[in-house]
């Protein structure tokens, strides 16, 4: 029986308006540059569908459907109705995606998992990010030199390159 590959797991944990998405989205293509397959899980407090009236999929969904998968050549995707109002459980997340083609799953969100994180922070927003820091935190992105005194590896949130270099040797390391 083959072992089941396992990827690494990385939050990107900060408060709204700090720049989760904006920060991901200028590191996930330098990290697949240096040969990273990544997946990213993100959560969400808001309403979320990703399907659109008048497509068949969502009429069929709405109709009833527990799961929907759409596919086509190009990707594919399944949307499953929760029937119960419960957190999301990060790890069963994780278990739905094929891990075996994943070296890292960044993950945008669930700030309060038990997990390795690093913490983004910006100078002038009103909550304070270092209530986030945890045991579990590995690395402050900020662009305040005052959290450079923290005894973790400080990142220039500013800086993807930067970002994804301390990314890339902590998935290796």
């Amino acid at each position: 029986m083959t072992e089941r590959h396992h990827p690494r797991l990385l939050a990107v944990s900060a408060y709204s308006g700090t720049g989760k998405t904006t920060l991901l989205t200028h590191v996930i293509p330098l990290l697949k540059k240096k040969g990273l397959r990544i997946g990213v899980i993100k959560h969400t407090h808001h309403d979320m569908d990703i399907d659109k009236p008048g497509k068949d999929s969502y009429e069929l969904r709405k109709a009833g459907a527990e799961q929907t998968l759409v596919a086509s050549n190009q990707r594919w995707a399944l949307m499953t109705e929760t029937a119960k109002a419960e957190e999301v459980n990060l790890y069963e997340m994780v278990s739905k995606m094929d891990v075996d083609t994943l070296d890292v799953v960044l993950v945008e969100g669930f700030r309060h998992e038990k997990v390795p994180k690093i913490v983004l922070s910006r100078r002038g927003l009103s909550k304070n990010a270092h209530d986030l820091l945890d045991s579990y935190a590995v690395a402050i992105a900020s662009d305040d030199d005052a959290d450079r005194q923290l005894s973790l590896p400080w990142l220039d949130i500013n800086d993807p390159n930067q970002v994804a270099d301390f990314i890339e040797g902590w998935v290796r390391g």
